[in-house]
């Protein structure tokens, strides 16, 4: 019986514990720009434990949130020409390329970079900055400025509603939102 007693009482207390627990919980709502990550090779993840071809590491990862364009004009208005951008929404976008890298005619070191852009009509700065791990654009600091590279926009075959960062087959970023598409050339160094 005493038993029996102690196992109840083990089970309310245990109980009490979890209903305090779920109470101090703060479930939050979704992020109106969601989180989103982009490999190169495109669904390195997958690929990894799917086959026995994938690399043991990617070449590249970028990851970056996704604002919603809402029925706002994104460029020139939401995102101010010659002001600048984090290249999405909340955190900075971090870059990383797991091998040496050639962008236009500058040699970027293998790591971890935030990326930054200086948008204009018809063409953007595109800038690699050491700052990891900040908030937006807000603590910025040109002094950690690896590299500025030059790229040209064009008009997007179709008006595209999340802000969307994606490599393509050769291992280029492409970048895309409202109507605009500015693809980023990235060469990779052999192993």
């Amino acid at each position: 019986m005493r038993y029996i007693m102690r196992r109840i009482i083990a089970i309310i207390v245990c109980i009490c514990f979890t209903g305090a627990a779920m109470a101090q919980l703060q479930i939050t709502e979704p992020d109106k720009s969601p989180l989103d990550v982009s490999y190169h090779p495109h669904g390195y993840p997958i690929l990894k434990f799917q086959t026995k071809t994938a690399p043991t590491t990617p070449l590249a990862r970028v990851i970056y949130s996704r604002p919603q364009k809402n029925g706002r004009t994104i460029f020139g208005e939401v995102v101010k020409y010659n002001e600048l951008w984090r290249l999405g929404a909340n955190e900075s976008t971090e870059i990383e390329f797991y091998r040496d890298v050639t962008i236009g005619k500058a040699k970027l070191l293998k790591g971890r970079y935030s990326l930054y852009c200086l948008p204009q009509p018809g063409q953007w700065t595109i800038i690699f900055n050491k700052g990891l791990d900040s908030w937006g654009a807000f603590s910025y600091d040109k002094t950690k400025d690896v590299l500025r590279t030059s790229i040209n926009v064009a008009n997007a075959e179709a008006v595209v509603e999340f802000f969307t960062m994606v490599f393509d087959n050769s291992g280029n970023l492409v970048i895309l939102w409202d109507n605009q598409k500015a693809m980023l050339p990235i060469k990779y160094a052999a192993k």
